[in-house]
């Protein structure tokens, strides 16, 4: 690594750590103001606190790791060109893409950081947080989820379960209905309990009575059994837990296996997985666009723009949030296709950021590359 990267590096990594550093510390303050009254109440022990703040600090990195990025490249940047140091690293020889090098590797950085922070661990931190106050709140009460109804398009069956935990294998009080193509219902198990076993992908229903029924609604006969293999259904715990969850709280993992085992429900359903699918992949890659827009505006060869150059930059980062998620909405409302809803406002503001970047480069006027810089008083 080259000096001048080092001294870029040094310069820009003091206020990215400040930058994070800061805004953690603030979420941290106002969330324990929040929250402090129930820890006290609830009597949560200071090691529970912990680890339900560290379940929550990989979604707040994901939001904080772009502004982050965006206020430590104007600081770094527009301090380095009010001091002349980018005149005279030009003077030099050094080009702009050359001096912003280690910079868009800074981004590249981030944004495999984020990624992997989005493929597992944030999105499941509304999951942790929402279980941890419900634990607070309500130790008294059986965890798990009550109530859930599951319906097997492909297969035509129905599953109607009282209550069983998403971490488990095991359902309590269970009654599947088998239905024919036109929706008749054939077959009706009603079980005490019903368990997976997963290294057979095999069900087992216990206290299990099954009645079978004509064509006319009409009973024509009832078993009962203490245990009863179900090798030919082919659902799973997370299929049956899918019809209860929400896109955002799934992982990229997860998001994937329920567009493939739920493949049958209807698009307006899938839609808002599918964007969530593609909007997990996107995400992390925003990062990089962040350096692509600030960095060249950052860059100011007068006194007089910079301010102006970091408030059209800042001005553009909210401006590609906004887009962010109102394309995330038209994705989810089965409005656009999932990978345009998800890559759309990424794909264009690298456009935009890309295209600044070569006018700095070129050494472009301040009134080309920034529409708010002061323009000069006509002759008269």
């Amino acid at each position: 690594m080259r000096l001048l990267d080092r001294y870029v590096l040094r310069n820009f990594l003091r206020a990215y750590l400040y930058c994070i550093t800061a805004f953690i510390a603030i979420w941290l303050i106002f969330d324990i103001s929040d929250n402090v009254s129930t820890f006290l109440d609830d009597r949560v022990s200071l090691g529970d606190v912990a680890r339900y703040y560290l379940t929550q600090v990989p979604q707040i990195l994901v939001v904080l790791l772009p502004v982050s990025l965006l206020l430590a490249l104007l600081f770094c940047l527009s301090r380095m060109s009010r001091s002349n140091e980018i005149v005279s690293m030009l003077t030099a020889g050094v080009s702009i893409p050359r001096l912003l090098l280690p910079l868009v590797g800074m981004g590249l950085l981030t944004s495999a950081v984020s990624g992997a922070l989005n493929y597992s661990l944030a999105p499941h931190a509304e999951q942790a947080r929402r279980a941890a106050f419900e634990n607070m709140r309500e130790n008294a009460r059986e965890p798990g989820v009550a109530g859930q109804i599951f319906r097997n398009r492909s297969q035509n069956r129905t599953w109607f379960i009282q209550r069983f935990r998403p971490d488990q294998n095991e359902f309590i009080t269970v009654q599947v209905l088998q239905q024919d193509a036109d929706d008749n219902i054939v077959r009706n198990y009603m079980a005490t309990q019903a368990i997976y076993r997963a290294p057979e992908k095999l069900w087992e229903l216990r206290m299990v009575k099954v009645v079978n029924y004509d064509a006319a609604g009409n009973i024509t006969e009832e078993e009962t059994h203490e245990t009863l293999p179900m090798p030919q259904w082919d659902e799973t715990p997370f299929r049956l837990a899918s019809s209860n969850m929400r896109a955002e709280y799934l992982s990229l993992p997860e998001l994937r296996d329920y567009l493939r085992f739920n493949s049958d429900f209807p698009q307006t359903l899938l839609a808002p997985f599918a964007t969530h699918f593609q909007y997990r992949l996107a995400l992390p890659w925003t990062c990089l666009v962040v350096v692509f827009l600030a960095a060249p505006l950052a860059i100011s060869f007068s006194r007089g723009g910079v301010l102006s150059s970091v408030a059209a930059a800042i001005g553009l980062v909210f401006a590609m949030n906004f887009l962010t998620h109102l394309f995330l909405a038209l994705g989810e409302g089965d409005r656009i296709p999932a990978w345009a809803a998800a890559w759309t406002p990424n794909i264009l503001f690298a456009a935009v950021g890309l295209f600044f970047l070569y006018l700095r480069a070129t050494n472009r006027g301040a009134l080309v590359l920034n529409p708010f810089a002061a323009r000069p008083l006509a002759a008269s």
